[in-house]
């Protein structure tokens, strides 16, 4: 598959999540569990059947690490909602790509480009009419801003980590081992909450399999597949665009009205992403050349 098509398909998916946990109406957290532990067993008989299960000991490492700061990252953002609007929650938590692109430059000495960063700013600009201006001007520094800091610095590690890994290692391999590490991770904090994780209705149920099916494995294993071939950094600007295909869905399926800023903000947002993917001038020049 195209890598590019693969992100849009992956983006697409997990777009989905925001509609089935609202649809589901639980606990943040125990939804999260359910919705990578339900990944996980569909992923199961696929990686017993292939034999899936051969990795080395540096990369079971770096998988199981890879869920953990997964599982840490839904849990956190999670939790921040709890505290302060979705709307604002959402704007810091996905301001992922800023870290990526710095962590990218500090650790490995990459610079992501001028484009990156004027498309990031565009995208950020475009978040910011999206959701509203005015809960911006009335922030203030409290813990549920700074659970969503720390929610946006664990998914730009997420994507780091994983694309340092893809070029080496199975997708599904990869998959099986991080996603078995996040259901546990996200297992010993919703016991810790004293979160009901069984007693749950039949819509309930299916709003965790269409989450587990649709927004974790199809979404994360096309995402994760598009980190072989694509920069951490333009994934990472893409994963902006989630924002946007959600508020479509919850329009069609939880016949949510958008409002003008919402739809003005949308298309700032996706120009800002596209200026990402376009090559510089001398790279076009080497091409024709």
């Amino acid at each position: 598959m195209n890598p590019k098509v693969s992100l849009v398909i992956g983006i697409l998916c997990i777009s989905f999540s925001p509609i089935f946990v609202k649809l589901a109406g639980v606990s943040p957290i125990g939804a999260a569990f359910y919705r990578v532990f339900v990944a996980w067993l569909c992923l199961l008989p696929f990686c017993i059947a292939k034999k899936k299960f051969r990795i080395e000991k540096r990369q079971l490492i770096i998988a199981v690490t890879a869920g953990i700061v997964f599982a840490a990252d839904i849990a956190v953002w999670n939790l921040s909602l709890l505290k302060i609007s979705a709307t604002v929650s959402t704007l810091i938590a996905n301001l992922a790509p800023v870290w990526v692109g710095l962590l990218s430059f500090l650790i490995f000495k990459k610079n992501a480009g001028l484009l990156f960063w004027i498309g990031t700013v565009v995208a950020i600009a475009g978040m910011v009419v999206l959701v509203g201006y005015e809960h911006i001007l009335h922030l203030e520094l409290n813990a549920g801003i700074l659970l969503a800091i720390l929610a946006s610095l664990f998914y730009a590690t997420y994507i780091i980590i994983t694309k340092t890994i893809m070029g080496r290692l199975d997708v599904f391999t990869f998959m099986f081992y991080s996603m078995l590490s996040a259901s546990v991770f996200l297992l010993m904090i919703s016991s810790f909450m004293g979160n009901n994780i069984v007693d749950y209705s039949l819509k309930v149920w299916l709003c965790f399999v269409g989450m587990g099916l649709i927004c974790q494995l199809i979404g994360w294993l096309t995402i994760n597949y598009s980190l072989r071939y694509l920069e951490s950094t333009k994934v990472a600007i893409a994963l902006l665009s989630q924002t946007v295909f959600a508020g479509l869905l919850a329009a069609v399926f939880l016949k949510e009205k958008l409002e003008a800023k919402e739809i003005i903000g949308s298309v700032i947002v996706l120009a800002g992403i596209a200026v990402t993917f376009l090559r510089p001038r001398n790279q076009v020049n080497k091409i024709v050349s």
